[in-house]
């Protein structure tokens, strides 16, 4: 089978185009197709593509984070059984319409299309549907093909005739019936293929399946892929097509439309232009000369678009985030975040052959989780319906604008923070900045701003920040059982949980009798702030409780409250727990002091910590891995609970590695079965450190050697 070149079969050269031409969206002479209505409600049109991801991980990521953050559809990589390898892009050669890919059976998909179902998330399945494979083998799923032979599916004759490779975008019949990096190029013509291929996409939507992405639109005719659709169970399913504009080429993505949404790729490239070198005060027309909007899907980047450079990546930091955050506040189109791995060939599989274990664990991005990002998606559904408003620029890198009377945000690209009061169509009152904090109970977890009777609000925003606000995210004192923090205390990028000195600490065990799946502790040093909702993750200690060690600094207690992450609370009927030092429990809304643990049965998934007087065992510790682009005279360090990294004291970080750049390195000694928080800072020439944000990572030192910590900068 084939292991390089030819088996990626993308072909996004041919797809990068000039700025000046952004406005020629249908070339000379084409008519255009009346348009389709299989298209995303309007109330839930954002789409996470969680590219590569186990459908078990998928399942999961729908009732922990998508559900809950308002995500419409998540989009799921190939199911179809594909060649051997673990490169990406195996999964785009299929050679059985079987669902046996490295991401998970037929029971695993069906099991994550109901619970995503069940957290009120559709599911898009990437079909490919254009090509069979490039060589000949044995498949995922046990099934021996040749390039023009695919035993229950397709023989030689259910392939085009032209065996070459496409080689001129301005010839149509080149496009569509020759073949795209060598793989072979069905007979989409031919009633028997449509049929064959209409029966995978009923057989997926049997399943439950709500919509389909269609791999390589392009090079189908779109007429082709009308009479497929036609054959399928649901005519109605959604349908984004994958058809790349090419200024002058043969085949345009307007003559998708009659079959449904297409993936609008110019939306990408102009946001990069603008984002990245150019000025994002021109975005005010961003989406003019494009595809309808109610035929558009935008995006930041993709799988391909991210490996070729045609547009932003997640290793362009603050100018990612804000074009996502852009994106999901702009009226234009229909956003798909895009949520894949880190990686440094362009070749490179997805880590743990597609398992999550862990957002921001592994090389996994998670960006559909970052706050800036997932918290958009609450602010789109909540100005559906309205129009841009109200749009403000400083005629460079700073622009506000509004939506209706129902939404504002403020994105700020300069290099220096923006002091500016904002003209709004907002009710006057109270919001909670939804960058900055999460909207809890009527409340907000972080920094708020008054809008006045005016519409009038002042904000400063920093270099490669944003303000968000939208009715229905309130601000004022926090509810029950979250407290209200300061604003600065908020927006600080301190860790969560780092100590405000150096000394004390506190291990809090928490009775399961509530038989909760998840535990988090949410809490505040006695005088100090509050961790972000829902705080930090409890570990298992002993049978029937589960405990956390947090840093006190030089507090002498904490006020503590527990949920399950999803909602459910024990505040101690709102009055929070008040608990001091050293070990202390809680249970039953009672608090006590000592260890639980030290008399009962260890649990097989609790681990014990090592005396802090004794040594590392040999070899034992960390081997700490972060992605992370730095400005010149920047570098990368770590920092955490243990002594052994700094305590949470910045001047003791650890600095770390940049000989394998952008990714950095550095193995940390550290005790066997130890577990540890920790994050990754910046630091400059000029000794100013930059916190990375998010909440605190954890891991956890095995019985023997080190964890491995494949991490990403988190902007």
């Amino acid at each position: 089978m084939p292991t390089s070149a030819p088996a990626r079969r993308r072909r996004l050269a041919a797809a990068t185009t000039a700025l000046a031409a952004l406005g020629l969206s249908v070339g000379a002479g084409l008519t255009l197709a009346p348009t389709a209505t299989a298209t995303p409600p309007g109330g839930k049109d954002v789409t996470a593509t969680l590219f590569e991801w186990k459908f078990d991980s998928v399942a999961r990521a729908c009732t922990d984070t998508l559900g809950p953050e308002g995500y419409g559809f998540v989009e799921v990589s190939p199911a179809q059984e594909h060649i051997q390898g673990g490169q990406w892009w195996t999964s785009y050669q299929p050679v059985s319409y079987k669902i046996a890919g490295r991401l998970g059976d037929r029971a695993s998909f069906q099991n994550m299309v109901n619970t995503c179902h069940a957290a009120g998330v559709k599911v898009i399945a990437d079909a490919v549907v254009n090509h069979m494979s490039a060589g000949s083998g044995t498949g995922t799923g046990g099934t021996t093909y040749g390039k023009y032979n695919y035993p229950g599916y397709f023989q030689d004759q259910d392939f085009h005739s032209c065996r070459t490779q496409i080689s001129n975008y301005g010839d149509r019949s080149n496009v569509q019936n020759c073949e795209l990096v060598g793989l072979s190029d069905l007979n989409t013509g031919s009633g028997y293929v449509q049929q064959t291929i209409a029966n995978y996409l009923n057989d997926l939507l049997t399943l439950g399946v709500d919509g389909f992405r269609i791999d390589a639109a392009k090079h189908i005719a779109a007429s082709d892929l009308a009479a497929i659709k036609s054959k399928v169970s649901n005519p109605d399913a959604y349908w984004v097509q994958e058809v790349i504009y090419g200024a002058g080429e043969a085949v345009q993505p307007s003559e998708y439309t009659g079959n449904g949404d297409v993936d609008e790729f110019r939306s990408a490239t102009w946001l990069k232009s603008a984002f990245n070198g150019g000025r994002i005060a021109d975005l005010q027309s961003w989406g003019s000369g494009l595809l309808g909007s109610a035929q558009a899907r935008t995006f930041v980047d993709n799988w391909d678009t991210e490996r070729n450079g045609s547009t932003l990546t997640y290793k362009y930091g603050s100018a990612y985030t804000l074009a996502n955050v852009f994106m999901l506040a702009n009226p234009y189109g229909s956003p798909n975040v895009y949520s894949g791995y880190a990686f440094s060939s362009n070749d490179d599989g997805p880590p743990n052959g597609g398992a999550v274990n862990a957002c921001y664990q592994d090389g996994w991005n998670c960006t559909h989780a970052w706050r800036q990002v997932a918290n958009m998606v609450g602010f789109r559904n909540a100005v559906s319906g309205t129009g841009m408003t109200n749009w403000w620029s400083n005629g460079n890198n700073a622009i506000g604008f509004g939506r209706g009377s129902k939404g504002y945000v403020a994105i700020n690209r300069e290099s220096g923070p923006l002091t500016q009061t904002f003209q709004t169509s907002l009710p006057a009152g109270t919001y909670c900045d939804v960058q900055h904090g999460d909207p809890v109970n009527g409340g907000c977890t972080g920094p708020t701003y008054t809008v006045g009777p005016d519409g009038k609000f002042t904000a400063t925003v920093g270099a490669g920040d944003a303000v968000a606000l939208y009715v229905g995210a309130g601000g004022g004192s926090t509810a029950t059982p979250t407290p209200t923090p300061s604003a600065s205390a908020s927006a600080s990028a301190s860790p969560s949980g780092s100590p405000t000195g150096s000394g004390n600490t506190a291990t809090v065990f928490y009775s399961t009798d509530k038989n909760w799946s998840a535990y988090d502790l949410h809490y505040a040093p006695t005088g100090g702030t509050w961790t972000t909702v829902p705080g930090v993750a409890m570990e298992a200690a002993c049978t029937g409780w589960v405990k956390k060690t947090v840093s006190l600094g030089t507090a002498t207690g904490l006020a503590a409250t527990f949920n399950n992450g999803n909602g459910t609370w024990d505040n101690n009927g709102g009055n929070n727990y008040a608990l001091g030092t050293g070990n202390v429990t809680v249970k039953g809304g009672a608090t006590g002091s000592g260890d639980p643990c030290a008399t009962a049965t260890a649990s097989p998934s609790a681990s014990a910590s090592a005396s802090a007087s004794s040594s590392p065992s040999v070899g034992s510790g960390a081997s700490f891995a972060v992605n992370a682009t730095t400005a010149v005279g920047q570098n990368v360090y770590v920092v955490g609970d243990a002594a052994a990294l700094g305590g949470w004291d910045t001047s003791k970080a650890l600095p770390l590695s940049a000989a394998s750049y952008p990714v950095w390195k550095l193995d940390v000694a550290l005790n066997a079965g130890t577990a540890i928080q920790y994050k990754y800072v910046r630091k400059d020439a000029a000794g100013n450190v930059t916190w990375e944000s998010g909440a605190n990572r954890t891991a956890t030192v095995p019985a023997s050697g080190k964890v491995a910590l494949n991490d990403t900068w988190r902007s």
